[in-house]
């Protein structure tokens, strides 16, 4: 391996890290504000993470490079925001503890979290039928080694899933959307203007956001100031900081490695909620985790 691959691959291990524990983030989060005040501050403070990097790619862009065409950045880039509002509401109303026990439901944790949002992966192949796409047999495999895995993590033995889980699990499905739907609107761009379009949409999401947030959740500054740390990690270092690791790392990433340690993601999960917050996953659940990953795993590299 050469040393850019080397470099690469090391980025990528710190994306998943990060990308990872901001599950840990947003569960610690809950304790202050609602999910959507959470994700609101949280993809606003990511988009203006992003800018910083726009202007330094767009200084070192060929003259002659025009960008793509605004309408088209504006129409993808809201439709994108759309569908990353909703995943993401569904799976941080789904972390959210306190609000949901006010309820007399049960909320998911982060490791659970990061397993089952991390379905997506196996998901999308199975959505490209739709599209006239043919998975493969890894699909199929990682299909099934996925549901084995769900069942085993979050189904109970009397055929009972928490509300939690079951919000991050439906979530997953608009994940695996949002990555077609990136797929369809990402060829023709380069670098600067895939950014931008990132940007946008993460823009998008915070409006959204705050606007359910101000229709259905009571904000205030002690809650917004006592979960400053935590929105600030899922804000500036989950969006701004992974975001552009991932953009430098894949440039000179071999794609089997990215697509392994990408799915590391969810083993950080887990491994920050056991060691942050003391959330213990049974042998029955940690069986489930080990046939989810190698599902999400087969997915990627036998599509």
């Amino acid at each position: 391996m050469n040393t850019r691959a080397l470099r690469a691959d090391i980025l990528l291990f710190v994306t998943a890290a990060i990308w990872g524990l901001a599950f840990v983030a947003q569960r610690v989060g809950m304790e202050h504000v609602g999910p959507l005040t959470f994700n609101g501050i949280r993809f606003a403070l990511g988009a203006l993470a992003l800018v910083p990097l726009i202007l330094a790619m767009e200084r070192r862009r060929a003259p002659d490079n025009a960008g793509a065409d605004k309408k088209r950045m504006l129409i993808g880039g809201g439709l994108l925001g759309i569908a990353l509002f909703v995943g993401a509401s569904l799976q941080q109303i789904g972390l959210a503890g306190p609000q949901l026990a006010g309820f007399g439901l049960e909320a998911s944790t982060a490791g659970k979290a990061g397993f089952i949002t991390g379905l997506y992966v196996v998901l999308v192949p199975i959505f490209g039928l739709l599209l006239a796409q043919r998975p493969g047999w890894g699909t199929w495999i990682g299909a099934g080694l996925a549901v084995v895995g769900m069942y085993l993590l979050s189904v109970t033995s009397d055929l009972t899933i928490s509300f939690g889980d079951l919000l991050v699990f439906i979530g997953a499905f608009f994940w695996a959307g949002h990555v077609l739907l990136v797929g369809k609107l990402s060829p023709g761009l380069d670098g600067v203007d895939a950014i931008k379009l990132a940007t946008i949409q993460f823009a998008a999401c915070a409006v959204l956001s705050l606007i359910g947030a101000v229709a259905t959740e009571e904000i205030t500054l002690t809650g917004v100031v006592g979960a400053i740390p935590a929105i600030a990690y899922g804000g500036l270092m989950s969006v701004g900081v992974a975001y552009t690791f991932q953009v430098v790392a894949q440039r000179d990433a071999q794609p089997a490695h990215a697509a392994i340690i990408l799915s590391l993601e969810s083993v950080f999960a887990a491994i920050g909620g056991w060691l942050m917050l003391g959330e213990v996953l049974s042998t029955r659940g940690l069986i489930g985790c080990g046939l989810m990953l190698g599902g999400m795993l087969l997915s990627q590299l036998k599509p």
